[in-house]
């Protein structure tokens, strides 16, 4: 007899009932199992992919190109390049705590450091690693598989020009969001709109397919800019190589087409590279043109001037006395070297008497300087749109005592930026007209605003080319070949309890050509410390070296050839 047999015949029916019992339940849920996954996939097949793609399908953003930044001839100086930076899931990677010394030695940091960095964030699903990676150097660690590791492709902003055009053009940060310059003043025209796309990531949160998109991503526009970079760089050669010869603390040069009110150059030292982020120092990036205040000095007299022309009660052949070489007003003494006597308003400019514009501002009313002022743009931003312009400092002239009238002749108690005084020099050189500072390309000429009289203006003009002669405190100012205005500037430096005696900031401002005026500039040198401070020898030799390199780069015909049959034909040929 069988074993089998044998056991049958002993086991009690209670038994075997059990055990039928039980291979029908699992026959039943063996059915169960089937039929429920036969309904899924057939007849509910949208549920398994909507939970599919909860796991494996991402809406990704997809950067959008930042515009270039050009200078007026198309020379690139802003432009964004393709990088990679790697982001890791840390509960992912956490998992596989063997894989982050490797992780770790691919981008080239501390392991026990990004263990502990992965270990707070473990709560979190993205943390990046490593921003702005070379593409190649990327791919190489994404080729090592880990657990939680992607890519995210971004754009870094390379600057072609550097320090050249750094404090015009600005910067942007990580995110490449604008943060000074024009990139912060036009960063939604750079910008661009970023756009978003569905792809499909494998378990490792690798992106294996893109399913479709969802928004476009639109790149930024491109920002031509005002400046041309040829003189842009001619003027930071020049200054740079006057503020490390004068051991100056700081210096600026503003360039200004007086035709169409753009910037054709603005320059600042110290500077910085913006390609460079360890330079990225509030005292090294700002805009010293643009956002810092000056006392003018004797640069203002010019418009003093012109404020005595428009008020009637002077003409160009006026004359001042200035004897004895000396005005009380209150208890300030105002001096001139020596005793001009009586001299006409262009020797008041070209000897710069202190005493003769002093007489001058005070025969003036107080409301009528104050109007001239202000339409000259001083005490209001010029408008540029530049982030930080400073408006500069001149009060009411309800506030005003004598002596402020007094000091405010000959440049100080007032204050404007190095923008502002370059913008109320192109004023005289266009005629009495004010057009919009611009900091970008200007196809048509907006429409002027008259400032003063055009008969005014060409006085003032006449009168400033006699400081550029021989014998003028500008004649180092003196370009070859062109007729050149200008004025030169020396203002003490507010110091605790007053001025000081041996601090200084030269100035010199000035327009070329004299007979048909293109170009106005201002070059600052603040604070020279190498013996010579007067803006007609600090100052001035920049402004000839910038401003001859600028009428021989824009194809300026020269006005004061002694072949005057050359210069006819050199002005009939020119554009």
């Amino acid at each position: 007899m069988s074993r089998r047999a044998s056991y049958s015949r002993q086991a009690p029916p209670s038994f075997l009932l059990r055990t039928r019992l039980v291979a029908l339940c699992l026959a039943l849920a063996g059915v169960g199992l089937i039929g429920r996954a036969a309904y899924l996939q057939v007849f509910n097949t949208e549920f398994l992919n909507e939970q599919a793609a909860a796991r494996h399908l991402r809406v990704a953003q997809v950067a959008a190109h930042r515009g270039p930044v050009t200078d007026r001839n198309g020379e690139v100086l802003a432009v964004s390049t393709p990088v990679d930076s790697i982001w890791v899931n840390p509960k992912e990677i956490l998992r596989a705590p063997e894989k982050i010394p490797q992780l770790a030695a691919a981008l080239g940091l501390d392991a026990d450091r990004l263990t502990r960095r992965l270990t707070r964030s473990a709560g979190k699903s993205f943390m990046y690693l490593r921003r702005h990676m070379n593409p190649a150097d990327a791919s190489q660690v994404m080729a090592l598989e880990l657990p939680g590791v992607d890519r995210l492709r971004e754009y870094r902003r390379y600057y072609p020009a550097g320090e050249v055009a750094g404090h015009l053009v600005g910067f942007t940060n990580v995110d490449d969001a604008g943060q000074e310059g024009l990139e912060l003043a036009f960063d939604q025209w750079l910008g661009g709109q970023p756009g978003k796309r569905k792809v499909l990531k494998d378990r490792l949160g690798r992106v294996v397919e893109n399913i479709e998109s969802i928004q476009t991503a639109e790149p930024g526009r491109t920002l031509a800019s005002s400046i041309d970079l040829r003189i842009q760089y001619l003027a930071y050669r020049e200054l740079m190589a006057a503020v490390q010869k004068h051991r100056a603390a700081s210096g600026s040069l503003v360039l200004l087409d007086v035709a169409t009110g753009e910037v054709l150059a603005m320059v600042n030292q110290p500077t910085f590279n913006p390609n460079d982020r360890s330079q990225l120092d509030a005292k090294r990036y700002r805009n010293r043109a643009i956002t810092d205040i000056l006392e003018p000095g004797s640069a203002l007299k010019p418009l003093i001037v012109a404020a005595a022309l428009e008020s009637g009660q002077y003409s160009a052949g006026s004359r001042v006395d200035t004897s004895p070489g000396f005005i009380q007003v209150g208890a300030k003494l105002i001096e001139d070297k020596k005793n001009l006597g009586r001299i006409d308003l262009a020797t008041l400019l070209a000897r710069s008497s202190n005493v003769g514009a002093t007489k001058v501002a005070m025969s003036l009313e107080a409301d009528q300087l104050y109007d001239i002022l202000t339409r000259f743009g001083i005490g209001r931003p010029s408008a540029s749109g530049f982030p930080g312009e400073s408006a500069g400092l001149l009060s009411h002239h309800a506030n005003w005592r004598p002596i402020s009238q007094a000091t405010i002749a000959y440049g100080y108690g007032l204050s404007m930026t190095p923008l502002q005084l370059a913008q109320a020099y192109a004023i005289l050189g266009a005629g009495g007209l004010q057009r919009p500072i611009s900091l970008l390309r200007v196809d048509e000429a907006p429409i002027p605003r008259r400032v003063i009289s055009e008969s005014a203006a060409l006085d003032v003009l006449a009168m400033l080319e006699t400081v550029v002669e021989p014998g003028g405190t500008g004649s180092q100012a003196a370009v070859l070949n062109y007729r050149v205005a200008g004025k030169t500037g020396t203002a003490r430096k507010i110091a605790p309890g007053g001025y000081a005696d041996d601090r200084y900031t030269a100035v010199f401002a000035g327009i070329a050509p004299a007979s048909a005026p293109r170009l106005a500039a201002v070059v600052v040198v603040d604070d020279p410390r190498g013996g010579e401070y007067y803006g007609g020898t600090v100052a001035a030799p920049v402004f000839a070296a910038v401003m001859e390199g600028a009428l021989r780069v824009m194809a300026i015909a020269p006005d004061q050839f002694e072949d005057r049959e050359r210069a006819t034909t050199l002005a009939a040929s020119a554009p």
